[in-house]
């Protein structure tokens, strides 16, 4: 970064403290919104140049007692996937954009009905039919414009699949179609990439992470031909409590993954069951 660029944010630069009085330099949304409008250098490589001088953005200040400037420039400079932005996708894509994940890939072809409204974040009365992907790019500049965002306003299939997803850190699974899901577990394990996977049905939800090298979803599903397209929400229908809850625990996973730091699910399933406050984690075995 040109030496004039770090003059600058340090020029713009205040002194704060947060509420246990921890003092920080920080630098405000529309600060960085100048610098970047007045240089041509993104707002992404201005929030990251700020944080190397430890200089936090106003924005990521209250991550910063659990997350360190180390911690935010690494979600800064990574890219992570997220397939499905329905109930599950909508609210991955919230906390992503929230937390500073610097690069969303946005899949979805569907559009929005009005069966959506209890539980989609994304959806609201004025865009019932409109494309979802569409609708996730929007809210995602909204909160936060230093997020690149792509979003692709199609089906993921075998075919387009593994260019949908190139060069991701993570990819998230937040579709409702079984065989989707293994065709999106395929072509993960293809790319190299980590790959985080939830489901939902009424009260009960579960979630698992994958590397290329694991076993994945055939040990909780079975093979990929003996299974069926849709799973239990069809029969059971979608809670809006549920779905946030695993969407939350998708996005706990995939910062892990990208912060190296804490216990992953990998290998292992966790069963959430609302109806009764049960969370049980089973280890998986390749006993399929």
């Amino acid at each position: 970064m040109e030496s004039d660029i770090i003059n600058k944010i340090h020029a713009l630069s205040v002194n704060k403290a947060l509420p246990d009085n921890t003092p920080y330099k920080s630098i405000s949304v529309n600060n960085i919104k100048s610098i970047s409008d007045e240089s041509g250098i993104s707002r992404h490589k201005i929030e990251i140049a700020s944080l190397e001088a430890e200089i936090i953005p106003e924005r990521y200040v209250r991550n910063m007692k659990s997350l360190s400037c180390v911690d935010q420039i690494s979600l800064l400079k990574s890219k992570v996937s997220i397939v499905g932005l329905g109930g599950l996708g909508g609210t991955v894509c919230e906390i992503l954009a929230r937390i500073g994940v610097g690069t969303l890939n946005l899949i979805d072809g569907d559009v929005f009905e009005e069966s959506n409204l209890n539980r989609q974040v994304l959806s609201k009365e004025s865009n019932v039919s409109t494309p979802k992907a569409d609708a996730a790019k929007k809210r995602v500049s909204e909160i936060n414009s230093s997020v690149s965002v792509f979003n692709h306003r199609e089906y993921l299939n075998d075919q387009n699949a593994s260019a949908l997803i190139e060069k991701s850190d993570v990819v998230i699974d937040c579709l409702d179609s079984l065989s989707a899901r293994f065709v999106l577990e395929k072509a993960s394990k293809n790319a190299g990439c980590r790959f985080v996977s939830a489901a939902i049905a009424g009260n009960y939800g579960h979630i698992t992470t994958i590397f290329p090298e694991d076993p994945g979803l055939k040990l909780i599903y079975g093979k990929a031909h003996n299974t069926p397209n849709k799973g239990a929400e069809t029969s059971i229908g979608t809670l809006p409590h549920c779905v946030s809850l695993l969407a939350s625990l998708e996005c706990s996973e995939t910062i892990k993954i990208l912060l190296g730091k804490g216990a992953l699910l990998r290998n292992k399933i966790l069963l959430v069951d609302l109806s009764d406050n049960s969370f049980e984690i089973i280890i998986l075995t390749d006993n399929v």
